[in-house]
């Protein structure tokens, strides 16, 4: 039991920690064009996925 508070302490630190930094740092990013950003999130995942799997296929 005390090794799952712990976990559950160390996720809650890490998500916190993860909060502030975001709003601490995030407004003093610049971030192009928004219709470009909504793009790559589009497509890099299943960029991601097609070449890990490319590479398993060559590989097995």
């Amino acid at each position: 039991m005390a090794s799952n508070v712990g976990f559950v302490a160390k996720v809650f630190g890490l998500a916190a920690g993860l909060a502030l930094l975001i709003k601490g740092v995030g407004p003093l990013l610049t971030i192009p064009d928004p219709a470009v950003v909504s793009g790559v999130l589009v497509v890099l995942p299943s960029l991601v996925m097609g070449v890990i799997l490319a590479w398993r296929a060559q590989h097995n």
